[in-house]
């Protein structure tokens, strides 16, 4: 790993990764460049492209990170319905934390299409608690996505009360609708 004269210490994926979530927060995805990335890493622009190749490469690892951020239910024992209704409460908490990329990410799916992803495995695990069968697994995880994204999207563009005892009852309601629409599936 090249070390920058400037930096003195080699460049990380990890830290490029997370450098840049935090200027997508502050700026939007479109404020972001190679250019604007390097000089807050304190390093010539040419350096980034050892480690990603490209804009679209690096928006696919700021994926990757912010996904890592997002606090999981793990398979506590909880039941699936609990456990589904946390990990909604994370991806709408992550929604809100990151804004800017959470709107570019979802007018540009092919950056989370990776159900290999932890947030698509950890929906699957619960899903399976939940009873939905294997080849329906795929589906009825795009589905809740659709479902979920469009909840943020309203919530978020003002479409529905953004007054915070308001935002928590209609979540609340919305993943009452899904789980008794994924028991009434998967019966």
């Amino acid at each position: 790993m090249a070390v920058s004269a400037r930096r003195g210490t080699p460049l990380t994926l990890e830290e490029i990764g997370s450098t840049a979530v935090r200027l997508i927060d502050e700026g939007g995805v479109e404020g972001l460049s190679m250019r604007k990335l390097a000089a807050e890493l304190d390093v010539n622009p040419m350096s980034l492209y050892h480690h990603v190749e490209s804009k679209e490469a690096l928006l696919k690892l700021v994926c990757a990170i912010a996904a890592k951020q997002m606090h999981m239910p793990q398979d506590d024992g909880a039941p699936w319905q609990d456990q589904l209704k946390a990990l909604a409460l994370a991806y709408h908490r992550h929604a809100r934390e990151h804004p800017a990329l959470w709107g570019y990410v979802h007018t540009h799916p092919q950056l989370v299409a990776d159900h290999q992803m932890a947030i698509w495995q950890t929906l699957y695990r619960i899903l399976r608690l939940a009873g939905v069968p294997e080849p329906e697994l795929r589906r009825t995880s795009e589905i809740l996505n659709a479902f979920v994204a469009g909840f943020i999207v309203s919530s978020t563009q003002g479409h529905m009360s953004d007054a915070p005892e308001e935002i928590g009852h209609n979540f609340d309601m919305a993943v009452h609708l899904i789980i008794n629409g994924i028991v009434s599936f998967s019966s």
